[in-house]
């Protein structure tokens, strides 16, 4: 069986447990993607999200015409605990999870703009009082004559977010394999819209 599959974010709901408790649930897209391609060892590559050919270079386009499917917009690679019972072609569903599981969900986190050290890195920041001007900036970062530079890694403003998130324990509350849909409780990372993996742990 593959390990995981691609999905797109698509929003919050509130759902109701059989004891009648509201929770809240992300509701995911999950499929339906084909496999593409067979790689070495025991990883597969599987497509998500039909488009246009003229969308999709030309190598990329070969890999499909390859497979005889049509052009897709994501490719992502999974392991998969028997190769041989994966066929080029075949369709991967959200049925693969069962509720109760725990899954491990990748995406891309929100970005958030250049951003300066106290909402960055939450610095206290300067004092308010006795003609003080230093309030939001990061202070001293230099060195003196030896080494007379300044050292990776210190803690300034810069890019925020925007980067590859991992929510590594996130809860399958729903399967609705008819629907494409699958219910998590739990950190889903970026933004609606955005595409995610979700792998077994």
């Amino acid at each position: 069986m593959i390990q995981g599959i691609i999905g797109k974010k698509l929003g919050m709901v509130q759902v109701f447990d059989p004891d009648g408790r509201a929770i809240g649930v992300t509701v995911v897209e999950a499929g339906p993607c084909t496999v593409i391609q067979k790689k070495s060892g025991s990883k597969v590559q599987i497509g998500f999200g039909r488009t246009k050919e003229s969308r999709v270079s030309k190598p990329v386009l070969g890999q499909f015409k390859k497979a005889g499917t049509e052009p897709f917009q994501v490719l992502r690679e999974f392991d998969t605990d028997d190769p041989d019972a994966l066929a080029v072609g075949q369709e991967i569903r959200a049925d693969i999870f069962q509720p109760g599981e725990v899954v491990k969900v990748i995406g891309t986190g929100k970005g958030k703009g250049f951003a300066g050290v106290i909402k960055r890195w939450h610095f206290g920041g300067g004092r308010e009082t006795h003609g003080s001007r230093s309030h939001r900036i990061p202070g001293s970062v230099g060195q003196c004559a030896q080494p007379s530079r300044v050292f990776k890694g210190l803690r300034l403003p810069g890019r925020m977010g925007g980067g590859r998130v991992t929510a590594p324990s996130v809860t399958v509350v729903e399967v609705r394999p008819e629907e494409n849909l699958i219910l998590l409780k739990g950190p889903v990372p970026g933004a609606n819209g955005g595409i995610v993996k979700k792998k077994k742990k």
